[in-house]
């Protein structure tokens, strides 16, 4: 029986580019090279990439791919650079709605590498299913440049195409935490570039396995409307993970204040079949409480009538049985001056998202016994 495995290292959701409210534009790449830096939560001694065309309506040429640890920026560590194959080719197709896995890759990586994803598309993409806000910079430049050392005047983005994760060759006895919830996991608010989100600082504090983020900016655990909603995307973003040993849950803010808001009774439903779910996967269930958003300054929010259903689920999720622990997120970032309202020097200035400072307060709240304590060796 081996002693090693695939395990997730990575992973980040998608979005709809066409989705009915998006915090951010898709794009098209036509002969171009699109450059992606990724910060590993966990290291092997391989690792491969998983890429998806979902929610697209054309197959996707990939003509070249490559990997290589980051140097810094768009630079990349030349000497350790690798050619990504997929079934032994230097070039995929992937169809419409598919996703692939490039063969395994002799790269040994450990917690905390930056590695850089190149990718060539030869061929029209058509809108890209995307990250929105992943807190991380890419470039783009006309051409095949993937084995380029660096890319000195290409065009910057925000968001994050195509890739979905990264898995390495390691313990098979590893255990994943997969962080499944919206912006607060993430990252809007934090350094952009600075890995500096909750799930990051929950990271440095671990001493067995490692969390991935399954944040989606905007997302809601009843509705669709930015990403499918989280009882939909469960399966996929938490069970199908590849180590999967637990689930931290931050859902509700735009469950409350976003057109169609949730009322308590549908949100406790919701969080009930979320902890129904994983328990029959088996699956330890952590959530946080929802955390204060009465400061938001963006318009068009049902703000004043969210907050008392946020009191509501709040108290019922502190006294609730159902989870194998509930971190009070909301008492330790909200203002004890203003009942509502992120502490001053937690808010990242909009009134909804934390700083760096506030996310990690907000990871300080999570105590996780499985990925924090030493296992007791099988007797036999």
């Amino acid at each position: 029986m081996s002693t090693q495995d695939w395990i997730a290292g990575f992973r980040t959701p998608l979005v709809n580019p066409a989705e009915e409210i998006r915090l951010a534009e898709s794009r098209e790449f036509a002969g171009e090279t699109l450059r992606q830096v990724v910060r590993l939560a966990g290291g092997g001694s391989r690792l491969r990439v998983r890429l998806s065309n979902r929610y697209a309506a054309t197959e996707l040429v990939i003509g070249a791919a490559r990997v290589a640890p980051r140097e810094n920026g768009d630079a990349i560590v030349s000497a350790d650079e690798h050619v990504l194959r997929f079934g032994g080719a230097t070039a995929a197709r992937i169809p419409a709605g598919g996703e692939i896995v490039s063969d395994p890759v002799d790269l040994a990586v450990t917690a905390g590498t930056d590695i850089v994803l190149s990718l060539y598309f030869p061929e029209p993409t058509g809108p890209a299913a995307f990250s929105q806000l992943p807190g991380e910079s890419g470039w783009v430049v006309a051409g095949d440049h993937t084995g380029a050392g660096a890319l000195p005047g290409a065009e910057e983005t925000t968001s994050r195409y195509f890739l979905t994760g990264v898995d390495v060759f390691t313990a098979a006895a590893t255990p994943v935490l997969v962080a499944f919830g919206d912006s607060w996991f993430e990252g809007v608010g934090s350094t952009h570039g600075a890995n500096r989100r909750s799930v990051d600082v929950l990271n440095a504090r671990l001493t067995r396995g490692w969390a991935v983020n399954q944040g989606i900016s905007g997302s809601r655990l009843l509705s669709d409307q930015i990403g499918e909603r989280g009882l939909t995307r469960f399966d996929r973003d938490v069970l199908a993970v590849p180590g999967v040993a637990a689930v931290w849950v931050n859902f509700g803010i735009n469950d409350l204040i976003l057109a169609g808001a949730a009322t308590a009774a549908e949100l406790i439903a919701g969080y009930t079949e979320l902890a129904r779910r994983s328990h029959a996967a088996g699956l330890p269930i952590y959530v946080n409480t929802i955390g204060p958003f009465a400061g938001a300054i963006y318009p068009g929010l049902t703000v004043a009538d969210g907050l008392p259903v946020r009191t509501e689920v709040n108290a019922w999720l502190r006294d609730s049985p159902l989870f194998d622990a509930v971190f009070d997120v909301a008492a330790a970032v909200e203002d004890p001056a203003r009942p509502g309202f992120i502490r001053p020097d937690y808010d990242s200035g909009d009134g909804m998202h934390l700083n760096d400072a506030g996310a990690r307060a907000m990871a300080e709240t999570a105590t996780i016994p499985a990925f924090t304590e030493t296992p007791t060796p099988a007797t036999v």
